[in-house]
């Protein structure tokens, strides 16, 4: 299991190469890449992302030896960024590996929704050069209540 909360860019493709590699024993790896998304239609200029560094990791972590233990998961990668953000930069990446592919698609699920609702990260938009902090929307709570 690796978790990373990092301020630096990540390869995606790299990565997700990395991961699939060499697993002998898993029928099944699941990726996805979450990016900054301008819902404003050009007015979002920043997403600026803050943590407590140490606390945030062991959430993920905890998190993600829950999610590893409930889908069989044979491998888990959670990487998420903090600090300044431009729209259409990659935010973060989960990937699993599991023997079925339905465990390593619900696992990833799992994952994600807790890090978009749940994940110990503080969210402010600079939207038309105004500050305004981020809330879990109703459909991020909705997908949580499925788990």
């Amino acid at each position: 299991m690796k978790i990373s909360v990092q301020a630096e860019p990540f390869d995606y493709g790299t990565l997700s190469n990395a991961f699939a590699q060499g697993h002998t024993h898993v029928g099944a790896v699941v990726t996805f890449c979450g990016i900054v998304r301008d819902d404003e239609l050009g007015g979002l200029s920043t997403m600026e992302i803050e943590h407590y560094p140490g606390m945030t990791e062991k959430a993920i972590n905890a998190h993600s030896q829950i999610a590893k233990n409930r889908f069989s998961l044979a491998e888990v990668l959670v990487i998420h960024r903090y600090g300044s953000l431009k729209p259409g930069e990659m935010i973060m990446m989960v990937a699993t590996a599991a023997p079925h592919r339905n465990d390593a698609f619900q696992g990833a699920e799992f994952l994600m929704d807790y890090l978009k609702s749940r994940a110990p990260f503080w969210k402010k938009e600079i939207v038309n050069g105004e500050p305004r902090w981020v809330d879990a929307k109703p459909e991020d709570e909705d997908a949580l209540s499925r788990w």
